[in-house]
């Protein structure tokens, strides 16, 4: 008997087939509700699997040796405590200090950082009012991995003479010079006038974040001669290979003495590294996609419950099928894998479409570049065997139904 197996199976397959080349378009209301969960899990997954990629991108893009120091911890800030809000700027003086006395530090920077509205910038009656204006010393340019385009970085002089010249980013670029060599050009940046040094290659951005290639970097001190009330730094610095967490727990240990922290009260300050910042957009990220899924799931759910109604309105319909098959030697276990079969065969064919709709309105979001998006071959598996699961699971009811009928009762059903 074990040797019919396979041709059951062969032969159910086709009984469902057949049935859903029959009743065209019952199968497919029957498994809309399949078809759209299936293509919103994996729609869902592909998005944040892009946006992960995308994330992971931009942090290493800074460096996987570097560490962002600033006042506050590193994320979305929403709910500031008092202690929080009263914390002081981090200053150069702390930097320098950290340089001095941190043997895992191999180099630190300092950037400037303006709370005010973003200046408008001005070349030849042109205006961007939407740039990122920053102060920074020679090693923090370092430090993120900024990469020249053309130019060079201003140097150690042009930052204690506090020289007015830029280095700026590539959409200043493609703005204000777009068939134009940028290099030796004066452009104004809030009433200011800067001689342009240097232009930065385009970076990977953040997801979500536009404003990488908006910059317009001059020397630290020279932004301190302009605005000498502009208080806030970020410190950057960079381990010495393999040395990130000592570089990391020495500027911990640095600063809480510099900035008198309480033994007992937390940092004032916040350190964030690459890995850090991936591992916070993650576990933020997993909530959102644990939300998203379980609303889809809802479509699933309606499928499902589609399904064992139909399969339910099958069984009545087919009752005197039933019976001459158990009078001719079905078994029970024939009839139950019948009409599984057959539920699953309708949702793993609402599944199949769900994931070809996926794959080609993933294609349209990254070719539109809305949203990076990325189907990964795990979440076509999940979304295929979570289809196939539920006409298992919702087919079940119908088929011990179908299996139980009484032979003789199911024949004389007109």
């Amino acid at each position: 008997m074990p040797a019919d197996r396979p041709h059951n199976v062969r032969e159910n397959l086709f009984l469902a087939m057949d049935t859903l080349r029959t009743h065209k378009v019952r199968s497919f209301l029957t498994i809309l509700g399949v078809l759209i969960g299936t293509l919103t899990l994996i729609l869902i997954v592909s998005i944040f699997e892009g946006l992960d990629q995308e994330m992971v991108d931009a942090a290493q893009g800074f460096g996987t040796r570097s560490l962002f120091i600033f006042k506050f911890e590193p994320g979305i800030n929403f709910n500031l405590t008092r202690e929080e809000r009263l914390r002081k700027p981090l200053t150069y003086e702390q930097a320098m200090e950290i340089k001095e006395e941190c043997p895992s530090v191999e180099s630190v920077g300092v950037e400037s950082i303006s709370d005010g509205p973003p200046p408008t910038a001005k070349y030849k009656g042109l205006e961007m009012v939407d740039t990122i204006f920053r102060g920074a010393t020679p090693e923090h340019m370092r430090n993120v991995n900024a990469d020249l385009m053309d130019g060079h970085f201003f140097t150690d002089l042009d930052d204690l003479h506090r020289r007015d010249v830029t280095v700026i980013g590539s959409d200043v670029v493609t703005r204000f010079f777009e068939g134009e060599d940028p290099i030796g050009k004066d452009i104004e940046v809030d009433g200011h006038s800067f001689e342009v040094v240097g232009t930065l290659a385009k970076r990977k951005a953040f997801p979500g974040n536009n404003s990488s290639d908006n910059v317009i970097y001059i020397p630290y001190f020279t932004y301190r001669k302009l605005y000498p009330n502009s208080k806030e730094n970020l410190i950057t610095a960079v381990a010495f290979p393999g040395k990130v967490s000592e570089a990391q727990d020495e500027i911990t240990a640095l600063l809480r003495r510099l900035r008198n922290d309480k033994p007992t009260a937390p940092n004032s300050f916040g350190i964030a590294t690459a890995e850090s910042i991936i591992n916070q957009f993650r576990s933020i990220m997993s909530m959102v996609v644990l939300i998203c899924v379980a609303v889809s799931s809802i479509g699933l759910l309606v499928g499902g419950i589609g399904v064992m109604n139909i399969m339910l309105v099958s069984v009545t319909e087919r009752t005197r099928e039933i019976g001459v098959r158990k009078a001719i030697g079905a078994r029970r276990s024939d009839i139950t894998w019948q009409f599984l079969l057959e539920a699953m065969t309708l949702t793993g064919t609402g599944g199949l479409m769900g994931i070809l709709l996926a794959f080609f309105c993933s294609f349209l979001i990254r070719t539109s570049n809305a949203l990076p998006s990325s189907v990964p071959m795990w979440a076509v598996a999940l979304g295929f065997t979570a289809s196939v699961s539920i006409g298992l699971f919702f087919g079940l009811w119908p088929a011990m139904k179908a299996s139980r009928l009484d032979p003789i009762v199911a024949l004389r059903h007109e």
